[in-house]
């Protein structure tokens, strides 16, 4: 699993747009990844539309937004078309982006036990080195602490 200040694992993406990359293509770039539960959910469409709100403020930071769940690339697809997200979404329905990052959980589900994925938000520096973390994300907020968090790590850098 990644840890803060450790370089990632270069994971293979399955992108919309039925484009495949790997996570060091993004190198020479920041990258906010983030993860969600469930494409077209209401705090999944929040989140995305916050970060669509504020893409011209992460561009403006040298950084490139992804988004990511377990959703199959058509459920993905219909999600950014029908939000207009102007970054690319994951379908990670294999897992392996997941748990790279370990954000698979035992989550309750109206009294039952399941397992899904914690919202959570990660920066990567242009160097592919993990430079923070949020797990268990509350929306309201979460995309401006995320860009001041930014801002502040690469001043520092």
């Amino acid at each position: 699993m990644v840890k803060i200040g450790k370089k990632i694992p270069d994971v293979e993406l399955l992108l919309t747009g039925g484009k495949a990359a790997k996570l060091s293509d993004y190198l020479g770039k920041w990258l906010i990844l983030y993860f969600y539960p469930k494409a077209s959910t209401p705090g999944c469409t929040q989140e995305g539309l916050d970060f669509k709100d504020a893409i011209f403020k992460f561009r403006r930071q040298s950084s490139v937004i992804l988004g990511a769940s377990r959703d199959s690339l058509k459920a993905q697809e219909n999600f950014k078309a029908k939000q207009e997200f102007p970054f690319d979404l994951v379908a990670d329905k294999e897992e392996t982006l997941c748990n790279a990052f370990g954000v698979i959980k035992m989550k309750n589900m109206y009294g039952k036990k399941v397992r899904g994925i914690e919202r959570s938000t990660f920066i990567i520096d242009d160097r592919g080195i993990l430079r923070h973390e949020w797990r268990g994300v509350k929306v309201k907020g979460h995309v401006q602490d995320v860009l001041d968090t930014l801002k502040r790590l690469k001043r520092n850098d």
